[in-house]
């Protein structure tokens, strides 16, 4: 797992706010195309080639970086300790095994040890984000419903 866990410096989130817009530009400029994308190094000038889906990725990041919160990059086959999975979910460690055992994320047991592959516990993520979302709009439909809007 790649992970820039503390919040970025002052100087490395300016850098990603500089940054973020050129990135975004190109990508709404060059809409799924091309596929690969060159990126030039400062320094030297030197052009790398990277994926489209690469610099994607790397939009987000910046994003983050740039409203001052770290980020995490895991393999979607990583198979994750029951405290880093916690620790994505922002949950505590007991919360997580509840769920785990409540069969609401997969996971596989090493021996006494539980694994979670990183995979399933961001289905549960997206799962979650679409039930808190509905239940949002459920209660704003109430309020205009009582006239409390």
């Amino acid at each position: 797992m790649t992970t820039l866990s503390s919040r970025p410096d002052e100087s490395q989130a300016r850098a990603a706010q500089d940054a973020l817009p050129h990135v975004r530009r190109y990508l709404q400029e060059h809409p799924g195309e091309p596929t690969e994308v060159p990126v030039v190094i400062e320094d030297d000038r030197e052009a790398l080639v990277l994926p489209r889906v690469a610099l994607e990725l790397l939009a987000g990041v910046l994003a983050h970086m740039a409203a001052g919160r770290g980020v995490s990059i895991v393999p979607a086959n990583a198979e994750l300790t029951t405290q880093e999975a916690a620790n994505l979910l922002n949950v505590s460690r007991p919360h997580l095994i509840g769920l785990l055992d409540a069969g609401e994320i997969e996971f596989r047991k090493v021996g006494t040890h539980r694994r979670v592959r990183a995979d399933s516990l961001l289905d549960y993520m997206r799962g979650d984000d679409q039930r808190r979302r509905e239940a949002a709009d459920e209660l704003a439909a109430m309020t205009r419903e009582l006239g409390l809007d």
